[in-house]
C-alpha cells in the first residue's frame, strides 16, 4: 500500500478510534420477542473504540493500523480528552493504561494478518481475533507492573481483581464487536477490490 493510502487510513482509523471511545455498543432483543415486548436494546458493557482499532488495521493494514494508535494514545496523553476519562499524562498511572498501549500492537498484528492471508471471512476474524488477544496481553503485563509494586502488601488479590474487571467481564462483548468489525471489513473489502 502507498504512503499517502496508509497516511489516510491512519487518519480513518484514529477518528473512528476516538468516535468509537463515546460510542457504547447495544444489541436488539431476539426478533420473536418483538411482537409481544417492542424492540428494547441491550448494553454490551463495552464501547466501539477495539472494533475501530481493528478495524484500521484490517483496511489500512499493519502501518496504518498501528499510526492511527499512536496518534491516539499522544493525543491521550498530551491533555486532549480522547480516552474514556479524559488525558493527560496522569493517565499513565491508570490501570487500564496498558490496553490502551496494546492498541497499537493489535492494531498491527491485526492489520499484518489482515493482509498475509486472503481477504475470507474466517482469515479477518482470525486477524481480528489475534489483534484483540494481543491488546489483552499488553494489558495484563501493564496490570502486572503496575501491580508489582504493592504485591509484598496486599497479596496478589488486587492484581486478579483487576485483570477479571479489565479483561474478563468486557471480553464477551468485545467478542461481538469483533464479529461485527469482521463483517465490516469483509464487506468494505470486497467493495474496494483489496
Amino acid at each position: 500500500m502507498s504512503a499517502p493510502n496508509e497516511l489516510l487510513w491512519a487518519l480513518i482509523g484514529l477518528l473512528l478510534t476516538i468516535g468509537g471511545t463515546f460510542l457504547e455498543a447495544f444489541v436488539p432483543n431476539a426478533p420473536w420477542e418483538w411482537a409481544q415486548q417492542g424492540i428494547q436494546t441491550h448494553s454490551l458493557g463495552v464501547t466501539y473504540q477495539i472494533g475501530a482499532v481493528l478495524l484500521a488495521g484490517c483496511l489500512g493494514g499493519k502501518n496504518a493500523g498501528a499510526l492511527s494508535q499512536i496518534a491516539y494514545v499522544v493525543l491521550g496523553i498530551t491533555w486532549f480528552p480522547v480516552f474514556s476519562q479524559g488525558g493527560g499524562i496522569t493517565y499513565l498511572k491508570e490501570p487500564s493504561f496498558g490496553y490502551l498501549l496494546g492498541f497499537i500492537a493489535g492494531a498491527w498484528v491485526c492489520g499484518l494478518l489482515a493482509f498475509r492471508l486472503p481477504p475470507r471471512l474466517e482469515s479477518l476474524a482470525f486477524s481480528c481475533l489475534c489483534g484483540l488477544l494481543t491488546i489483552h496481553l499488553y494489558g495484563i503485563g501493564y496490570l502486572i507492573v503496575f501491580h508489582s509494586f504493592t504485591w509484598t502488601t496486599t497479596g496478589l488479590g488486587p492484581l486478579l481483581g483487576a485483570v477479571v474487571r479489565y479483561s474478563c467481564y468486557p471480553l464477551p462483548g468485545q467478542l461481538v464487536i469483533v464479529c461485527v468489525t469482521t463483517v465490516l471489513a469483509f464487506v468494505l473489502r470486497q467493495i474496494m477490490f483489496y
